[in-house]
């Protein structure tokens, strides 16, 4: 796996490649300090994950995401905590606050890696092929499984596909998150943000802005906290 680091100071460059480096063995192929340099390497590059800051001078680095290929996987890096939903909206990978902790950049990479893996393998070709009120088939390697609702933590959307976490595993398939919304029990699962879907019997707790399901954190969209606190936070306010 390679990346690329995108960000106007040389300091955070710095400190975001030492981390890398003393972590993981992803290969760095370049690092830029601006938007446009870094798109005219990937027009020559194939690059795996982008680290992306978001206040950046000429095009920021939500502007430069949304200008990338959508299999591009991207971990917004910045020290302002007010861009996190809208780096969900982009489909973003993570979003980690500088400075960056160490434990957080290794969760976000071994994320990153866990979906360069599903991506990049035959399962992308998995399809929902049916439904009961109880469970889905998914077919996935010439073969149907059987996956309960009870044991589906959370669905993720990700580029063209969501990934269905289960107590078990993660399985990867084609297809938007309102189409397997349609699909699974909307008493058990409920939108929680434009990228999430939550089994509310899995939740371990909550506050304003995230949902926590064991190590996952979960964020909680502005459009669809009014539902969430209404009818499965049991009216909660839902006061900063």
């Amino acid at each position: 796996m390679n990346c690329i680091i995108v960000d106007d100071e040389p300091l955070a460059r710095g400190e975001m490649r030492s981390l890398i480096n003393e972590i993981s063995k992803i290969d760095i192929l370049g690092e830029f300090s601006n938007a446009p340099s870094a798109l005219e390497f990937l027009k020559d590059n194939a690059v795996d994950l982008i680290f992306l800051d978001i206040e950046m001078p000429m095009v920021t680095g939500l502007e430069f995401a949304e200008m990338l290929p959508k299999k591009s996987l991207i971990i917004f890096t910045t020290a302002y905590s007010q861009y996190a939903l809208k780096s969900y909206e982009l489909e973003a990978v993570d979003y980690l606050l500088k400075p960056i902790d160490p434990h957080r950049l290794r969760k976000a990479l071994d994320k990153a890696v866990l979906y360069t893996e599903l991506l990049s393998k035959d399962t992308v070709k998995n399809t929902v092929e049916s439904n009961t009120a109880d469970f889905l088939f998914i077919k996935a390697d010439r073969r149907f499984y059987k996956i309960p609702f009870a044991d589906i933590k959370f669905i993720e959307g990700l580029k063209d596909y969501v990934v269905i976490h289960t107590r078990q595993q993660k399985l990867i398939t084609a297809m938007n998150l309102k189409t397997i919304h349609q699909k699974i029990s909307e008493e058990i699962f409920i939108r929680v943000s434009k990228s999430y879907l939550v089994n509310v019997n899995f939740i371990d707790s909550f506050d304003n802005h995230n949902i926590y399901i064991e190590d996952a954190e979960i964020p909680l969209g502005e459009v669809y906290k009014s539902e969430f606190f209404t009818k499965y936070a049991g009216g909660f306010l839902n006061n900063d």
